[in-house]
């Protein structure tokens, strides 16, 4: 087989191209600790509430030091759950200080579904079995929609929440 000299060279060109390209990627991991994830925690899909994050009484949001809170949410067939106000009403709206450093730890007992907070860079994909956590500083007061972006369903465009930065 007889290759032609331009042939060669964007060959060697391709060839170099993606040697550079995997050394850089593997250099910036490197540097950065990025590794894939090899703690993640695990629970029994079909038995959600006996995780203690997970329980109808720990939904919604939760202070856990000044300034900083936690909110466990559950989705489950188009919604999301966070938990009943002190009139037994599903609450759709959180309320968070500007400035607070929020953990979001949310599951699936269902299917999978997205996990995006409109406006902000939270965004995860909750799955059967495992919890996933995503922690950030909301600093901008506004409403933004939490909503989510992994098609689950006929019920998915319904699947939507509310948290309010003041």
């Amino acid at each position: 087989m007889h290759l032609h000299k331009y042939e060669k060279i964007w060959i060697a060109f391709g060839t170099g191209s993606l040697l550079v390209f995997l050394t850089i990627l593997g250099i910036g991991a490197f540097y950065q600790g990025t590794q894939p994830p090899s703690c993640l925690v695990t629970l029994d899909p079909a038995n959600v509430q006996a995780h203690e994050s997970f329980k109808e009484e720990n939904l919604g949001l939760h202070q856990v030091g000044e300034n900083e809170y936690v909110v466990n949410v559950l989705a489950t067939a188009f919604n999301y759950d966070l938990g009943k106000d002190a009139e037994g009403n599903t609450v759709r709206k959180i309320r968070i200080p500007a400035g607070s450093k929020v953990t979001f730890q949310a599951t699936t007992s269902d299917v999978v579904h997205g996990f995006q907070l409109a406006g902000t860079n939270v965004n995860m994909m909750l799955e059967p079995g495992y919890i996933s956590d995503y922690v950030t500083t909301l600093n901008t007061p506004g409403e933004y929609t939490l909503l989510c972006n992994e098609y689950c369903g006929l019920g998915h465009h319904l699947m939507m929440a509310v948290v309010e930065v003041y």
